[in-house]
Parts: C-alpha cells; sequence; structure tokens
C-alpha cells in the first residue's frame, strides 16, 4: 500500500514537474514571440518613415524641377504665340497686297540678287522656274530684269510666289517668302511690339 502510495507521489511530482518545464516553455516561448514582434513593429516603422523621408525628399525633387521649369515653358509659350501672331499678321499683309505689287516685289528682289551676282554670261544654258504665278507673270518678271528663257512651273512647299533661275554657274531665288522673312528679321522687335505691346514682351 505504501509502495502505492509513493508510486502516485511521484506521479503527481513528475507531472508537476512536466506542467512547470512546459509553463516555461509557453512563457519562453511567448516572450521570444513578443520581442520579435516589438522587432518586427519598429523595423516596419522605420522602414514606413524611410519611404516617408524618401517620398518627401522626391516630392521636393520635383517640385524644385517644376519650379525652374516654370519660367522657361512661361517663355516658350510666349515665344509661341507670339510666332503664331507674326505669321497671322504675314497672311493679313499678303492677302492685302494687290497682284501688281506681288509682282513688282518679285521683280524688284530678282534685280537686287541679279546686281549682287553680276552680268549673267547669255552663252550659258538658263533654266527659270516658277511657282504661285502664272507663266505669263513670270515671263515679264525675266524681261523685265533683262533674262529671256524658257519658264516652268514647279511644285514647291513655300506659301508664297517665287521665282527661281539657274545656270550652270548660279542658282538665284526671288520669293515672297524671302522678301518677309529678311523683314522679320530687320525689324522683329518693333512687328512683336506693335503686335502685343511692351507689357507683354516684359512679362516672364
Amino acid at each position: 500500500m505504501e509502495e502505492l502510495q509513493s508510486t502516485e507521489i511521484l506521479d503527481r511530482e513528475i507531472l508537476e514537474d512536466a506542467r512547470k518545464k512546459a509553463h516555461r516553455i509557453l512563457k519562453s516561448a511567448e516572450s521570444t514571440i513578443n520581442e520579435q514582434n516589438i522587432k518586427w513593429e519598429k523595423k516596419t516603422a522605420e522602414s514606413i518613415n524611410a519611404l516617408e523621408k524618401k517620398y518627401d525628399e522626391l516630392k521636393k525633387m520635383e517640385a524644385e524641377k517644376v519650379m525652374a521649369r516654370l519660367p522657361i515653358d512661361k517663355l516658350r509659350a510666349k515665344n509661341e504665340k507670339i510666332e503664331k501672331w507674326l505669321r497671322e499678321a504675314e497672311d493679313v499683309w499678303y492677302q492685302s497686297l494687290k497682284r501688281e505689287r506681288i509682282l513688282e516685289l518679285l521683280t524688284g528682289a530678282l534685280s537686287k540678287r541679279l546686281d549682287f551676282y553680276g552680268k549673267i554670261d547669255d552663252s550659258k544654258k538658263k533654266n527659270a522656274y516658277y511657282y504661285g504665278i502664272t507663266s505669263e507673270e513670270a515671263d515679264s518678271i525675266l524681261k523685265s530684269v533683262n533674262v529671256f528663257c524658257e519658264v516652268e512651273e514647279i511644285p514647291l512647299e513655300n506659301r508664297y510666289p517665287s521665282v527661281i533661275l539657274e545656270t550652270e554657274d548660279v542658282k538665284i531665288t526671288a520669293s515672297i517668302q524671302k522678301i518677309v522673312n529678311h523683314y522679320l528679321h530687320v525689324n522683329r522687335f518693333e512687328l512683336v511690339e506693335a503686335l502685343v505691346g511692351r507689357e507683354f514682351m516684359r512679362e516672364i
């Protein structure tokens, strides 16, 4: 009987010891899990802070780029407007010209270029081409500058009429577009000021 009681006591002690060990293991595991959770939360918070800092830096850099680019973009937009208005004014000016004036301008331009080049050797082959006018008008322009040759119409992408004289040595072009370009180059400031005003030109 005493032996049976001793066995029961021993069993209880073994169970109690096992229970304590299990409790210590569970408590240790719980502590480890809590420590890992704290580390993970800290690491997550640090990662979030780093991402937020990086995002703020990128946002600041992009804002600085936009602000630095803004005057250039405004200037580009302003120049595009001015070019558009100049082109429109150019078209209005051309549409206001009488046909006789257009032919006079072409004749004058061709005469000036011939004077600059010098006398053309009549023994050399000459070819003349025109665009935006009739063959009779082109022939009349050439005769008025003492050039006599056949004329031929050619397709061009020019907006305005042209007369072209070619020899073996030189190619001379008289065109309304060249006249316009020269005038715009020489008098650009005055033209733009007349179109948009001084205040607009001062603005950036």
